[in-house]
Protein backbone atom coordinates (compact mmCIF):
# COMPACT_ATOMS: atom_id res chain seq x y z
CA UNK A 1 0.00 0.00 0.00
CA UNK A 2 1.06 3.49 -1.10
CA UNK A 3 0.99 6.52 0.65
CA UNK A 4 0.92 10.29 -1.31
CA UNK A 5 3.30 12.54 0.74
CA UNK A 6 3.63 14.88 -2.01
CA UNK A 7 1.95 17.48 -0.01
CA UNK A 8 3.84 17.23 3.04
CA UNK A 9 6.79 17.67 1.39
CA UNK A 10 5.72 20.71 -0.42
CA UNK A 11 4.65 22.37 2.78
CA UNK A 12 8.29 21.77 4.94
CA UNK A 13 9.60 22.85 1.75
CA UNK A 14 7.85 26.09 2.50
CA UNK A 15 7.88 26.22 5.94
CA UNK A 16 11.44 25.00 7.16
CA UNK A 17 13.44 25.57 4.29
CA UNK A 18 14.33 22.10 3.67
CA UNK A 19 15.91 20.67 0.59
CA UNK A 20 13.34 18.10 -1.20
CA UNK A 21 16.40 15.86 -1.10
CA UNK A 22 16.92 16.15 2.60
CA UNK A 23 13.30 15.49 3.46
CA UNK A 24 13.05 12.79 1.50
CA UNK A 25 16.14 10.68 3.43
CA UNK A 26 14.19 12.13 6.69
CA UNK A 27 11.05 10.10 5.81
CA UNK A 28 13.37 7.35 4.39
CA UNK A 29 14.47 7.37 7.88
CA UNK A 30 11.50 7.69 9.80
CA UNK A 31 9.55 4.86 8.55
CA UNK A 32 13.10 2.31 8.70
CA UNK A 33 12.25 3.66 12.30
CA UNK A 34 8.84 2.70 13.02
CA UNK A 35 9.87 -0.74 11.15
CA UNK A 36 12.58 -1.52 13.64
CA UNK A 37 10.03 -0.94 16.82
CA UNK A 38 7.68 -2.86 15.45
CA UNK A 39 10.14 -5.95 13.88
CA UNK A 40 12.96 -5.72 16.13
CA UNK A 41 15.24 -5.07 13.42
CA UNK A 42 15.71 -3.49 9.99
CA UNK A 43 18.18 -4.75 8.12
CA UNK A 44 15.49 -6.81 5.82
CA UNK A 45 13.30 -3.15 5.58
CA UNK A 46 13.20 -1.70 2.12
CA UNK A 47 12.01 1.76 1.24
CA UNK A 48 10.91 3.05 -1.96
CA UNK A 49 10.00 6.23 -3.17
CA UNK A 50 8.27 6.83 -6.63
CA UNK A 51 8.78 10.39 -8.42
CA UNK A 52 4.96 10.67 -8.22
CA UNK A 53 6.02 10.85 -4.20
CA UNK A 54 4.29 7.72 -3.48
CA UNK A 55 6.58 5.79 -0.31
CA UNK A 56 6.07 2.05 -0.26
CA UNK A 57 7.23 -0.34 2.78
CA UNK A 58 8.81 -3.59 1.84
CA UNK A 59 10.31 -6.82 3.90
CA UNK A 60 13.13 -8.95 2.55
CA UNK A 61 12.98 -12.21 2.77
CA UNK A 62 14.19 -15.62 2.23
CA UNK A 63 12.60 -18.62 0.71
CA UNK A 64 13.62 -21.36 3.32
CA UNK A 65 11.90 -24.99 3.99
CA UNK A 66 10.87 -24.78 7.26
CA UNK A 67 11.11 -20.97 8.70
CA UNK A 68 13.02 -20.23 12.16
CA UNK A 69 13.18 -16.28 11.44
CA UNK A 70 9.63 -15.28 10.72
CA UNK A 71 10.69 -11.51 10.56
CA UNK A 72 13.57 -12.47 7.76
CA UNK A 73 12.28 -15.70 6.07
CA UNK A 74 9.56 -17.28 4.81
CA UNK A 75 8.40 -20.86 3.52
CA UNK A 76 8.27 -21.94 0.38
CA UNK A 77 4.50 -22.39 -0.10
CA UNK A 78 3.51 -19.59 1.04
CA UNK A 79 6.04 -17.52 -1.15
CA UNK A 80 4.68 -19.26 -4.32
CA UNK A 81 1.26 -18.04 -3.80
CA UNK A 82 2.61 -14.67 -4.02
CA UNK A 83 5.38 -15.56 -6.81
CA UNK A 84 4.44 -19.05 -8.38
CA UNK A 85 7.95 -19.07 -9.49
CA UNK A 86 9.65 -18.83 -6.48
CA UNK A 87 11.56 -21.22 -5.24
CA UNK A 88 14.01 -22.05 -2.48
CA UNK A 89 16.85 -19.93 -1.47
CA UNK A 90 15.31 -16.83 -3.49
CA UNK A 91 14.95 -13.53 -1.93
CA UNK A 92 11.31 -11.77 -2.27
CA UNK A 93 10.27 -8.12 -1.12
CA UNK A 94 6.75 -8.73 0.38
CA UNK A 95 4.83 -5.26 0.64
CA UNK A 96 4.18 -4.10 4.31
CA UNK A 97 0.62 -2.98 5.12
CA UNK A 98 1.67 0.75 7.23
CA UNK A 99 -1.49 -0.14 9.00
CA UNK A 100 0.46 -3.00 10.53
CA UNK A 101 2.41 -0.91 12.78
CA UNK A 102 1.37 0.08 16.00
CA UNK A 103 1.01 3.38 18.08
CA UNK A 104 3.90 2.61 19.79
CA UNK A 105 6.24 2.22 16.67
CA UNK A 106 4.40 5.13 14.85
CA UNK A 107 4.90 7.19 17.93
CA UNK A 108 8.51 6.65 18.05
CA UNK A 109 8.91 7.11 14.31
CA UNK A 110 7.43 10.73 14.60
CA UNK A 111 10.12 11.70 17.54
CA UNK A 112 12.57 10.05 15.06
CA UNK A 113 10.97 12.51 12.30
CA UNK A 114 10.80 15.82 14.96
CA UNK A 115 14.70 15.08 16.06
CA UNK A 116 16.13 14.58 12.51
CA UNK A 117 13.93 18.00 11.02
CA UNK A 118 15.42 19.93 13.68
CA UNK A 119 18.93 18.54 13.04
CA UNK A 120 18.39 19.25 9.65
CA UNK A 121 16.97 22.89 9.84
CA UNK A 122 19.80 23.75 12.78
CA UNK A 123 22.57 22.32 9.92
CA UNK A 124 21.22 24.17 6.78
CA UNK A 125 20.65 27.24 8.78
CA UNK A 126 24.30 27.48 10.11
CA UNK A 127 25.97 26.56 7.25
CA UNK A 128 23.71 29.64 5.50
CA UNK A 129 24.12 32.35 8.70
CA UNK A 130 28.27 31.04 9.18
CA UNK A 131 28.86 32.60 5.52
CA UNK A 132 26.97 35.52 6.25
CA UNK A 133 29.20 36.71 9.65
CA UNK A 134 30.50 39.45 9.00
CA UNK A 135 27.70 41.35 7.05
CA UNK A 136 25.04 43.07 7.70
CA UNK A 137 21.11 41.97 8.61
CA UNK A 138 17.84 43.59 9.12
CA UNK A 139 15.55 41.77 11.76
CA UNK A 140 13.14 43.42 14.14
CA UNK A 141 12.78 44.23 17.63
CA UNK A 142 10.79 41.07 19.56
CA UNK A 143 11.70 40.98 23.23
CA UNK A 144 14.54 42.65 25.52
CA UNK A 145 15.57 40.06 28.70
CA UNK A 146 18.39 41.15 30.99
CA UNK A 147 19.46 43.66 28.59
CA UNK A 148 19.90 41.42 25.96
CA UNK A 149 17.65 42.35 22.89
CA UNK A 150 16.09 39.50 20.58
CA UNK A 151 15.81 40.20 17.12
CA UNK A 152 13.40 38.35 14.49
CA UNK A 153 15.34 37.34 11.35
CA UNK A 154 12.44 35.33 9.51
CA UNK A 155 14.10 32.05 9.76
CA UNK A 156 15.54 32.35 13.07
CA UNK A 157 15.90 34.27 16.58
CA UNK A 158 19.09 36.49 17.02
CA UNK A 159 20.37 37.94 19.66
CA UNK A 160 21.91 41.46 20.43
CA UNK A 161 23.90 41.66 23.97
CA UNK A 162 23.95 45.24 25.98
CA UNK A 163 27.63 44.57 25.32
CA UNK A 164 26.81 45.46 21.67
CA UNK A 165 24.03 47.83 21.71
CA UNK A 166 25.25 51.71 21.07
CA UNK A 167 24.60 54.03 24.43
CA UNK A 168 23.03 56.47 22.15
CA UNK A 169 20.12 53.94 21.06
CA UNK A 170 16.79 52.69 22.49
CA UNK A 171 14.33 50.53 20.96
CA UNK A 172 11.23 49.39 20.98
CA UNK A 173 8.53 46.49 20.15
CA UNK A 174 8.56 46.25 16.20
CA UNK A 175 11.61 48.35 15.67
CA UNK A 176 13.59 47.66 12.77
CA UNK A 177 16.93 46.96 14.17
CA UNK A 178 20.00 46.69 11.52
CA UNK A 179 23.34 44.91 12.87
CA UNK A 180 26.24 43.06 11.81
CA UNK A 181 26.24 39.11 12.41
CA UNK A 182 29.66 38.83 14.41
CA UNK A 183 28.82 35.43 15.73
CA UNK A 184 27.13 32.26 14.91
CA UNK A 185 27.12 29.48 17.06
CA UNK A 186 25.05 25.90 17.94
CA UNK A 187 23.13 25.42 21.09
CA UNK A 188 21.46 22.58 22.40
CA UNK A 189 18.58 24.77 21.87
CA UNK A 190 18.77 26.16 18.38
CA UNK A 191 21.12 28.27 16.86
CA UNK A 192 22.66 31.31 18.49
CA UNK A 193 22.96 34.31 16.03
CA UNK A 194 25.09 37.06 18.11
CA UNK A 195 24.36 40.87 16.32
CA UNK A 196 26.76 43.54 17.08
CA UNK A 197 26.11 48.08 16.37
CA UNK A 198 28.84 48.57 18.15
CA UNK A 199 31.56 47.36 15.99
CA UNK A 200 34.00 48.79 13.91
CA UNK A 201 33.15 46.19 10.84
CA UNK A 202 29.75 47.43 11.08
CA UNK A 203 30.51 51.15 10.11
CA UNK A 204 32.49 50.22 7.41
CA UNK A 205 30.24 47.89 6.33
CA UNK A 206 27.23 50.52 6.12
CA UNK A 207 30.07 52.64 4.31
CA UNK A 208 30.68 49.89 1.55
CA UNK A 209 26.83 50.19 1.38
CA UNK A 210 26.27 53.45 0.83
CA UNK A 211 29.63 54.51 -1.11
CA UNK A 212 29.87 52.52 -4.46
CA UNK A 213 33.63 53.98 -4.69
CA UNK A 214 34.23 51.64 -1.50
CA UNK A 215 32.31 48.94 -2.39
CA UNK A 216 34.48 48.88 -5.99
CA UNK A 217 37.52 49.71 -3.86
CA UNK A 218 38.20 52.88 -6.03
CA UNK A 219 38.55 54.70 -2.15
CA UNK A 220 39.76 52.24 0.70
CA UNK A 221 39.56 52.72 4.29
CA UNK A 222 43.20 52.83 5.62
CA UNK A 223 41.90 52.74 8.98
CA UNK A 224 38.77 52.68 10.96
CA UNK A 225 38.47 53.54 15.25
CA UNK A 226 35.26 54.47 17.34
CA UNK A 227 33.76 55.47 20.49
CA UNK A 228 30.60 53.73 20.04
CA UNK A 229 27.56 56.35 20.14
CA UNK A 230 30.12 59.09 19.94
CA UNK A 231 32.70 59.56 17.57
CA UNK A 232 33.99 57.71 14.38
CA UNK A 233 37.19 58.68 12.83
CA UNK A 234 38.36 56.89 9.39
CA UNK A 235 41.24 58.03 7.15
CA UNK A 236 40.45 57.14 3.93
CA UNK A 237 42.82 56.96 0.31
CA UNK A 238 42.27 56.59 -3.40
CA UNK A 239 43.58 54.89 -5.66
CA UNK A 240 42.75 56.91 -8.55
CA UNK A 241 44.32 60.71 -8.98
CA UNK A 242 40.69 61.65 -9.93
CA UNK A 243 38.79 60.93 -7.12
CA UNK A 244 38.81 62.62 -3.94
CA UNK A 245 38.66 60.18 -1.06
CA UNK A 246 36.97 62.15 1.34
CA UNK A 247 34.40 63.50 -1.03
CA UNK A 248 33.39 60.37 -1.75
CA UNK A 249 32.47 59.32 1.31
CA UNK A 250 30.91 62.59 2.04
CA UNK A 251 28.77 62.80 -1.04
CA UNK A 252 26.53 65.42 -3.02
CA UNK A 253 25.64 67.96 -0.67
CA UNK A 254 26.50 65.67 2.50
CA UNK A 255 24.01 63.01 1.52
CA UNK A 256 25.81 60.16 1.40
CA UNK A 257 27.68 60.69 5.14
CA UNK A 258 23.94 62.27 6.71
CA UNK A 259 22.46 58.52 5.48
CA UNK A 260 25.45 56.96 7.29
CA UNK A 261 24.95 59.61 10.69
CA UNK A 262 21.16 58.91 10.61
CA UNK A 263 21.77 54.92 10.74
CA UNK A 264 24.42 55.59 13.92
CA UNK A 265 21.80 57.23 15.43
CA UNK A 266 23.38 60.97 15.12
CA UNK A 267 27.11 59.57 15.58
CA UNK A 268 29.97 61.85 15.18
CA UNK A 269 31.79 60.84 12.42
CA UNK A 270 35.63 62.18 11.30
CA UNK A 271 36.67 61.54 7.52
CA UNK A 272 40.12 62.24 6.69
CA UNK A 273 42.35 61.07 4.17
CA UNK A 274 45.64 59.13 5.07
CA UNK A 275 48.98 60.48 4.33
CA UNK A 276 51.87 58.32 4.53
CA UNK A 277 54.20 61.28 5.85
CA UNK A 278 53.51 60.97 9.95
CA UNK A 279 53.43 64.57 10.45
CA UNK A 280 51.13 64.97 7.66
CA UNK A 281 48.51 62.45 8.98
CA UNK A 282 48.73 63.78 12.38
CA UNK A 283 47.37 66.97 11.67
CA UNK A 284 44.90 65.62 9.81
CA UNK A 285 43.80 63.02 12.50
CA UNK A 286 43.25 65.87 15.06
CA UNK A 287 40.35 67.48 12.95
CA UNK A 288 38.10 69.15 12.96
CA UNK A 289 40.39 71.23 15.04
CA UNK A 290 42.91 73.19 13.02
CA UNK A 291 46.39 72.27 14.33
CA UNK A 292 49.08 74.76 13.50
CA UNK A 293 52.45 72.43 13.54
CA UNK A 294 53.18 68.79 14.80
CA UNK A 295 56.59 67.57 15.85
CA UNK A 296 57.99 64.36 16.13
CA UNK A 297 59.39 63.85 19.52
CA UNK A 298 60.73 60.37 19.19
CA UNK A 299 60.37 58.05 15.92
CA UNK A 300 61.18 54.95 17.22
CA UNK A 301 58.53 55.30 20.22
CA UNK A 302 55.93 57.20 17.99
CA UNK A 303 55.83 60.19 20.34
CA UNK A 304 54.55 63.76 18.61
CA UNK A 305 53.74 66.88 19.66
CA UNK A 306 50.87 68.71 18.24
CA UNK A 307 50.78 72.87 18.56
CA UNK A 308 47.43 74.68 18.27
CA UNK A 309 46.02 78.09 18.69
CA UNK A 310 44.30 78.77 22.40
CA UNK A 311 41.19 78.41 20.79
CA UNK A 312 41.62 75.34 19.04
CA UNK A 313 42.94 73.44 22.15
CA UNK A 314 39.86 71.95 23.54
CA UNK A 315 38.14 70.73 20.06
CA UNK A 316 41.98 68.94 19.46
CA UNK A 317 41.44 67.64 23.00
CA UNK A 318 37.95 67.07 23.00
CA UNK A 319 35.62 66.05 25.44
CA UNK A 320 37.24 63.99 27.91
CA UNK A 321 39.99 63.86 25.78
CA UNK A 322 38.01 61.37 23.30
CA UNK A 323 39.43 63.53 20.32
CA UNK A 324 43.15 63.26 20.68
CA UNK A 325 42.63 59.62 22.01
CA UNK A 326 40.94 58.62 18.87
CA UNK A 327 43.69 60.21 16.88
CA UNK A 328 45.91 58.03 18.60
CA UNK A 329 44.73 54.87 17.77
CA UNK A 330 43.88 55.97 14.07
CA UNK A 331 47.47 56.88 13.52
CA UNK A 332 49.38 54.46 16.22
CA UNK A 333 51.17 57.64 17.51
CA UNK A 334 51.05 58.91 21.28
CA UNK A 335 50.39 62.84 20.64
CA UNK A 336 50.30 65.49 23.05
CA UNK A 337 48.82 68.40 22.36
CA UNK A 338 49.81 71.96 23.40
CA UNK A 339 49.01 75.59 22.81
CA UNK A 340 51.40 78.23 21.36
CA UNK A 341 52.04 79.43 25.28
CA UNK A 342 52.06 76.12 26.61
CA UNK A 343 54.99 75.09 23.55
CA UNK A 344 56.71 78.35 24.06
CA UNK A 345 57.39 77.62 28.27
CA UNK A 346 58.39 73.14 27.69
CA UNK A 347 62.10 72.30 27.61
CA UNK A 348 62.19 69.29 25.86
CA UNK A 349 64.92 67.47 24.27
CA UNK A 350 67.88 68.65 22.17
CA UNK A 351 66.98 66.58 18.81
CA UNK A 352 63.33 67.83 19.61
CA UNK A 353 64.83 71.33 19.49
CA UNK A 354 66.59 70.86 16.58
CA UNK A 355 63.53 69.82 14.58
CA UNK A 356 61.44 72.95 15.61
CA UNK A 357 64.01 74.83 14.33
CA UNK A 358 64.04 73.56 11.67
CA UNK A 359 60.49 73.54 11.36
CA UNK A 360 59.82 76.71 12.16
CA UNK A 361 62.79 78.28 9.90
CA UNK A 362 65.01 79.68 12.52
CA UNK A 363 67.57 81.81 10.55
CA UNK A 364 70.28 81.53 13.21
CA UNK A 365 69.94 77.64 13.18
CA UNK A 366 70.10 75.20 15.68
CA UNK A 367 72.76 75.53 18.56
CA UNK A 368 73.68 72.30 19.77
CA UNK A 369 75.49 73.58 23.00
CA UNK A 370 74.67 70.88 25.98
CA UNK A 371 73.91 72.56 29.41
CA UNK A 372 72.67 69.73 31.33
CA UNK A 373 74.72 66.98 32.84
CA UNK A 374 71.90 64.51 31.53
CA UNK A 375 72.12 65.52 27.99
CA UNK A 376 75.67 64.33 27.87
CA UNK A 377 76.02 61.06 25.72
CA UNK A 378 76.48 58.22 27.70
CA UNK A 379 76.62 59.72 30.97
CA UNK A 380 76.21 57.65 34.18
CA UNK A 381 72.68 57.76 35.69
CA UNK A 382 73.49 57.45 39.40
CA UNK A 383 76.06 60.16 39.01
CA UNK A 384 73.24 62.50 37.10
CA UNK A 385 70.80 61.17 39.75
CA UNK A 386 73.19 61.97 43.15
CA UNK A 387 74.27 65.33 41.39
CA UNK A 388 70.44 66.21 41.06
CA UNK A 389 69.74 64.91 44.60
CA UNK A 390 72.32 67.96 45.79
CA UNK A 391 71.12 70.76 43.23
CA UNK A 392 72.98 70.22 40.63
CA UNK A 393 71.19 69.75 37.29
CA UNK A 394 73.50 72.10 35.05
CA UNK A 395 77.23 71.65 34.06
CA UNK A 396 78.02 75.18 34.39
CA UNK A 397 76.80 74.85 38.58
CA UNK A 398 79.30 71.10 38.52
CA UNK A 399 82.23 72.70 37.21
CA UNK A 400 81.57 75.87 39.81
CA UNK A 401 81.94 73.32 42.50
CA UNK A 402 85.43 73.53 44.83
CA UNK A 403 87.65 70.57 45.57
CA UNK A 404 85.44 70.65 49.21
CA UNK A 405 81.85 70.38 47.69
CA UNK A 406 83.02 67.61 45.51
CA UNK A 407 84.32 65.58 48.41
CA UNK A 408 81.38 66.22 50.49
CA UNK A 409 79.35 63.89 47.32
CA UNK A 410 79.97 60.88 49.08
CA UNK A 411 77.71 59.02 46.34
CA UNK A 412 79.89 59.27 43.56
CA UNK A 413 83.41 58.08 43.33
CA UNK A 414 86.40 60.09 42.35
CA UNK A 415 86.79 57.63 39.38
CA UNK A 416 83.53 58.88 38.57
CA UNK A 417 84.48 62.09 39.09
CA UNK A 418 87.31 62.05 37.00
CA UNK A 419 85.22 60.51 34.01
CA UNK A 420 82.43 63.26 34.24
CA UNK A 421 85.24 65.65 33.66
CA UNK A 422 86.78 64.38 31.25
CA UNK A 423 83.18 63.53 29.50
CA UNK A 424 82.55 67.80 29.53
CA UNK A 425 85.57 68.08 28.13
CA UNK A 426 85.13 66.02 25.36
CA UNK A 427 81.77 67.36 24.63
CA UNK A 428 81.36 70.71 26.01
CA UNK A 429 83.19 73.96 24.65
CA UNK A 430 83.83 76.28 27.71
CA UNK A 431 83.72 80.27 26.63
CA UNK A 432 85.05 82.09 29.35
CA UNK A 433 84.19 85.89 29.26
CA UNK A 434 87.38 88.31 27.69
CA UNK A 435 87.56 91.18 30.49
CA UNK A 436 91.05 93.62 30.88
CA UNK A 437 93.12 92.30 32.74
CA UNK A 438 96.38 89.81 33.24
CA UNK A 439 97.38 87.83 30.31
CA UNK A 440 96.36 84.50 29.95
CA UNK A 441 99.34 82.68 31.44
CA UNK A 442 99.37 85.04 34.51
CA UNK A 443 95.97 84.48 34.85
CA UNK A 444 96.02 80.96 34.97
CA UNK A 445 99.65 80.37 36.95
CA UNK A 446 97.77 83.47 39.24
CA UNK A 447 94.35 80.99 39.62
CA UNK A 448 96.48 78.08 40.18
CA UNK A 449 98.13 79.55 43.35
CA UNK A 450 94.61 80.88 44.32
CA UNK A 451 93.18 77.69 44.29
CA UNK A 452 96.18 75.89 45.87
CA UNK A 453 96.17 78.08 48.49
CA UNK A 454 92.51 78.15 48.91
CA UNK A 455 92.20 74.62 48.94
CA UNK A 456 95.03 74.26 51.80
CA UNK A 457 93.11 76.67 53.91
CA UNK A 458 89.80 75.01 53.38
CA UNK A 459 90.59 71.22 53.77
CA UNK A 460 92.12 70.12 56.70
CA UNK A 461 95.20 67.58 56.20
CA UNK A 462 93.06 64.41 56.87
CA UNK A 463 90.75 65.01 54.35
CA UNK A 464 93.65 66.37 51.55
CA UNK A 465 94.04 63.68 48.80
CA UNK A 466 96.68 62.25 47.32
CA UNK A 467 98.41 60.34 44.46
CA UNK A 468 99.35 56.54 45.07
CA UNK A 469 102.79 56.36 44.22
CA UNK A 470 102.59 52.76 42.96
CA UNK A 471 99.24 53.06 40.92
CA UNK A 472 98.00 56.73 41.02
CA UNK A 473 94.93 56.49 42.71
CA UNK A 474 93.45 59.03 44.69
CA UNK A 475 94.30 58.25 48.56
CA UNK A 476 93.75 60.23 52.02
CA UNK A 477 96.25 60.51 54.91
CA UNK A 478 93.99 58.64 57.13
CA UNK A 479 95.01 55.20 54.34
CA UNK A 480 97.27 52.45 55.61
CA UNK A 481 97.12 50.97 52.03
CA UNK A 482 95.91 51.66 48.28
CA UNK A 483 92.42 50.87 48.11
CA UNK A 484 93.32 49.98 44.38
CA UNK A 485 96.48 48.18 44.63
CA UNK A 486 96.86 47.26 48.22
CA UNK A 487 100.51 48.73 49.03
CA UNK A 488 101.54 49.76 52.11
CA UNK A 489 101.49 53.81 53.31
CA UNK A 490 102.88 55.92 55.46
CA UNK A 491 102.78 60.10 55.49
CA UNK A 492 105.56 62.02 56.60
CA UNK A 493 105.32 65.88 57.29
CA UNK A 494 108.00 69.00 56.74
CA UNK A 495 108.09 71.94 58.83
CA UNK A 496 107.56 74.67 56.58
Amino acid sequence: MAIDISEAIHQLIRDRGMSEELILRTIENTILAAYKRRYGSADNAVVRISEEREVSVFAKKKIVDGVYDPVSEIDLEEAQTLHPDADIGDEILIEIDPQEFDRISVQSAKQTAHQSIREIQKDSLYSEYKNKVGEIIIGYYQRERNGTIYVDLGKLEGILPKKYQSPRETYHVNDRIKALIIEVNKSPTGLQVVLSRTHTDFVRTIFELEVPEIYDKTVEIHKLVREPGYRTKLAVYSNRDDVDPVGACVGLKGVRIQAIIKELEGEKIDILKYDPEPRRFIKNALSPAEVRDVIILDEGKHQALAVVSESQLSLAIGKQGLNVRLANRLVDWNIDVKTDTQFEGMDIAAESRRAVSELFGDAEGYSEELSRISELPGVDTLVVQALQEKGVDFIEDFLALSQKELLELKAITAEQLEALHKLIEENVEIVEEDEKGPSPEESSAEQDAEDEQAVHEEIPPELETYECPECGAHITVDMTSCPNCGIGLSFEYEDE
